[in-house]
């Protein structure tokens, strides 16, 4: 992952309601609640003052509780939605600015889209669906076939092109779906709960399937998901919605380990920190330790600062001894038993 900015919104704002700019002028000038908003002007924020950055080659996860407003936020990236305020950059493009031609032309060539709905046409076959959008930028139909069956295979399912919708199964069409918006090669892929009417074993090996594609093409992606263990197992960073507003963003770690509030809290206590949690973060620091415990054994074992709880759990069921932790070829820290016991205590309602 690069940290190059592909994606920077600024203070973005969508106000549902007959008078969303007088609604908004109220609400800075007065500190209106959602409540009061709606009471006042009939009128519902969706979205409220949100700001974010996502670097190149990042997969960034926005979740939420169902009304929370992540949905409503990611159609703001291709202006699927118009904002009531605020600015959109993609690839240095001001999306604001584009006209509608030029806005349909960014969405094909910069964008790809996968939402929970499917969304195949049936009349069409597997290949035709996924080089549909390379059919709309006029490419010729052996070039564009050629490229959509190169994608097909990446997804696994090239045996699959000549058949039709209704004969894939819904694990299958998804995958479909992938290949579809991949198909034009796009920088940003934006992917709105695409799993979520899956069965739990299919999601998973999608999940799978989905990071696996994401190390080969290295796409900047936003997905959206109300599921905590899915934002953990695929994002880079996740950053949590409420009421419209952004709570906080990072990575599991940071929102597993340091809540920014009551809410993130409560919404992060089911998860377990066995493989969110790593070495750097349940580590005491080298000088800290060896001033209170003096040097340590020449014969001792050394950890990455990103070797998981897990690991070092399991490690320690049959060696009591701490470890250093390194990074970079140099000692950081030190992790005895007890600093693993009261990390994973500190994630459970004991605390």
């Amino acid at each position: 992952m690069s940290d190059e900015t592909v994606i920077e919104i600024s203070n973005i704002w969508k106000i549902f309601g007959a008078k969303p700019e007088v609604a908004l002028a109220a609400i800075l000038a007065r500190g209106l609640n959602k409540a009061e908003v709606l009471a006042e002007f009939n009128a519902v924020v969706g979205v409220a003052d949100v700001s974010l950055s996502v670097n190149r080659g990042e997969i960034f996860c926005i979740m939420g509780l169902s009304g929370s407003g992540k949905s409503t936020l990611v159609r703001h990236f291709n202006r699927l939605l118009e904002p009531t305020a605020g600015k959109i950059e993609i690839e240095g493009t001001d999306v604001m600015a584009l006209g509608t031609r030029e806005l349909q032309a960014f969405r094909n060539r910069k964008i790809g889209m996968v939402f929970q709905n499917f969304a195949l046409m049936p009349h069409r076959s597997v290949l035709d669906n996924v080089a549909m959008p390379l059919e709309i930028r006029q490419v010729a139909k052996n070039e564009r076939m050629r490229q959509a069956a190169a994608i097909l295979d990446i997804v696994e399912l090239g045996a699959w092109g000549s058949k039709f919708a209704h004969e894939l199964s819904g694990g299958m069409q998804q995958r479909v779906g992938l290949a579809r918006a991949l198909a034009a090669n796009p920088d940003v892929l934006l992917m709105d709960e695409p799993f979520s009417a899956l069965d739990p074993l299919i999601r998973r090996q999608l999940q799978d399937e989905f990071i696996r594609l994401s190390k080969i093409l290295k796409k900047t992606t936003i997905f959206i998901t109300h599921d905590l263990d899915e934002a953990v197992r695929i994002g880079d960073r996740i950053a949590i919605m409420r009421d419209g507003k952004m709570v906080q963003i990072g990575s599991a770690e940071d929102i597993v380990m340091h809540p920014a509030d009551d809410y993130v809290a409560d919404f992060v206590a089911g998860i377990s920190r066995l493989k969110v949690v790593h070495a750097h973060a349940a580590m005491q620091p080298l000088d800290s330790y060896l001033a209170t415990h003096g040097p340590l054994p020449a014969d001792i074992d050394r950890v990455d600062h990103n070797e998981t709880l897990s690991t070092l759990i399991t490690r320690a069921i049959d060696d009591e001894r701490p470890v250093l932790v390194s990074e970079g070829g140099e000692d950081r820290g030190v992790i005895t038993r007890a600093d693993l016991l009261r990390t994973v205590i500190e994630g459970t309602e004991m605390s």
